[in-house]
């Protein structure tokens, strides 16, 4: 009989890879963003509007996938596919013509609208081979996605600068790539419950159950943090620089160490998981990145190296945490839906992204730099709260 727990080798590695590559889109706005600024004569709100931009677009497919339960309906690795492709095309399309800011956030909302048949259907079949091994699994999986959104940060740091059309097409041929190795290799999983039924109401109805409010509650509390912190970063960076003028940081390569060795903490946090549980692994990680939001106003007296691992360490349980909450989530979801439940959970989580950013964006005008981030305390709080309810871990990843 055929081990389940044990699929194929070659399985989790060609999720993973499909996953940096077609995520690589996700901030690759962000990573040019002050090309843009000079090339079409934008303005600094700019910097956290085409962030918002993305998100937006995917909280509308998440709702889109989520509503008509596409992830349970079809086979995952087709809209994975579909939806690689389409994330290209749109990723790319800002570097044809003359853009107005209006067109930048049509092509940058829709690349996030397909972003939705990429990061929550990667988990959704990386969940249809594994059950135990879930957390460990997506450590790996979410580790590719940080990566892969802090990786058109590193492109655009080469030789001093890669011109930022070139950033939007390494992006763009990597999401189609990705696509092809997904489609090609990965069939469905033997955990799939194939759902051939339109069931409008499965997404609502999964929060029924307590223990899946509880772990979701818990991912939204650290969603409130996670991309404002991500797309501030130059800014935290640049605001540093002017309090010490002395000081030679390369912004777009240490954004990408900061939100890049979050990858390699999900991939540490998936091997934790399997010792201590999803559940404290998640709660300490959440806990720790709150703290780092608390000592957020001291860190511009600190001298550079220790400015710089502050932010290193943050970058790591920033997002440590979130693996294992999809894993939380997914194990308290009723298997028939658990790919609508993922996405939903995903919807809900990223619109609370786009609040928090347009709040942070606003309040600039008003709060300085160095006090902002404390507003980001409030997702870890509440997150951690969240996650009192009996039974919410099935058992250890």
């Amino acid at each position: 009989m055929k081990n389940f727990d044990q699929p194929s080798g070659h399985i989790l590695p060609i999720i993973v890879i499909a996953q940096f590559l077609c995520t690589s889109t996700w901030l690759a706005g962000n990573a040019v963003v002050h090309d843009l600024m000079l090339a079409y004569d934008l303005d600094i709100s700019v910097m956290g509007h085409i962030t918002s931009a993305v998100q937006f677009g995917f909280i509308s497919g998440t709702l889109f996938f989520a509503a008509l339960t596409i992830a349970d309906r079809y086979a995952p690795s087709k809209v994975f596919f579909a939806s690689a492709f389409s994330a290209a095309v749109f990723n790319g399309s800002v570097i044809f013509g003359h853009q107005s800011f209006f067109t930048i956030l049509i092509f940058r909302f829709l690349t996030g609208f397909f972003l939705a048949g990429i990061y929550p259907v990667g988990m959704k079949i990386a969940s249809d081979y594994y059950k135990k091994g879930l957390g460990h699994a997506l450590g790996y999986l979410v580790g590719a996605l940080v990566i892969g959104s802090a990786f058109p940060h590193l492109v655009k740091s080469f030789s001093g600068g890669m011109p930022w059309k070139d950033v939007l097409t390494v992006t763009s041929g990597f999401s189609a790539t990705g696509g092809l190795l997904m489609i090609l290799f990965i069939k469905d999983g033997p955990y799939r419950k194939k759902n051939s039924s339109l069931n409008l109401t499965a997404f609502l109805n999964v929060f029924q159950y307590k223990t899946f409010r509880s772990a979701a509650f818990g991912y939204f509390g650290h969603m409130w943090e996670l991309y404002t912190f991500y797309a501030f970063i130059p800014l935290i960076i640049m605001t540093y620089l002017k309090e010490h003028p002395g000081v030679a940081i390369n912004t777009s390569q240490w954004t990408f160490f900061i939100i890049g060795i979050g990858g390699l903490a999900c991939i540490g946090g998936g091997y934790i998981s399997r010792k201590i549980g999803s559940l404290k692994t998640a709660r300490s990680a959440l806990s720790l990145s709150g703290i780092c939001c608390l000592f957020f106003p001291f860190i511009f007296g600190l001298p550079e190296t220790m400015f710089q691992l502050y932010l290193l360490f943050w970058g790591m349980m920033v997002v440590a945490d979130s693996p294992q909450f999809s894993t939380l989530v997914a194990q308290n979801a009723p298997d028939e839906i658990r790919g609508t439940a993922m996405t939903i959970v995903n919807c809900i989580g990223f619109a609370i992204t786009i609040i928090s950013i347009e709040i942070i964006t606003f309040l600039l005008d008003y709060i300085t730099p160095q006090y902002i981030m404390l507003l980001l305390a409030i997702g870890p709080f509440l997150g951690t709260l969240a996650l009192k309810q009996p039974g919410i871990e099935k058992y250890h990843a």
